[in-house]
């Protein structure tokens, strides 16, 4: 029978205790990481979305807090200089960035976070952070399905569509950055694939802050 989180040893101390970790998802816009996201986040109460600042608008539908911090040049300025941010990038003429106390926080507590960023964002959180990151690559089955997929959110005009085409490649160049690669073809499969890494990624013995405190204990009654 599989222990419930909590359960103690004789001395007290928690052998189920692990330190969280940081799940980056990147993808070309339109490859479908937002949805995966989303989906992933519903399906799995054990890991939060990282609220990233940036100096984009809202778009229809976003909430401060909740999809973003929404903050003018000035204000981002100031938490980079501060170094209150964790990492930060320039994406599509916007500036993006994750605030660092928060994210550290949860880690620490053994929480799972998940981020929607690009491959600056992942590449400076590798950097800073190797030990508790992995990075997820979302590939999607062709380029004109990307094409289709970005006309078809029409969320943005047809000038910023065309500049996300011509970046695509660019972000696709750093696949072999990233520790895993899924393709997005069908979403439940490649969402069953994203939940199965997370799953593994959860149980490395790096991770496993608990089991020394057992190990100790079983070894002091053999």
């Amino acid at each position: 029978m599989a222990a419930e989180p909590g359960t103690t040893q004789s001395n007290g101390a928690d052998w189920t205790a692990r330190r969280g970790l940081m799940l980056v998802l990147s993808s070309p816009s339109g490859a479908g990481k937002t949805t995966l996201s989303r989906e992933l986040l519903s399906a799995d109460p054990g890991i939060v979305l990282s609220i990233s600042v940036t100096t984009r608008r809202p778009r229809p539908g976003e909430v401060e807090g909740r999809d973003y911090y929404f903050r003018d040049e000035q204000a981002f300025a100031r938490l980079r200089e501060e170094g209150a941010l964790l990492e930060w990038a320039h994406v599509h003429g916007n500036l993006y960035g994750t605030p660092e106390a928060r994210v550290m926080e949860r880690l620490a507590a053994g929480e799972d976070v998940l981020f929607d960023i690009d491959w600056q964002g992942a590449d400076q959180l590798a950097a800073r952070a190797p030990n508790d990151v992995v990075r997820v690559f979302i590939l999607p089955p062709s380029a004109s399905t990307l094409e289709d997929r970005l006309r078809r959110r029409a969320l943005d005009d047809p000038d910023v569509v065309s500049r996300r085409l011509a970046a695509a490649a660019i972000e696709i160049e750093h696949w072999t950055d990233y520790d895993y690669v899924l393709v997005n073809d069908d979403l439940d499969t490649c969402l069953a694939h994203l939940r199965t890494i997370l799953a593994a990624e959860r149980l490395k013995r790096a991770r496993s802050t608990g089991l020394a405190g057992l190990v100790h204990a079983l070894l002091q009654k053999s």
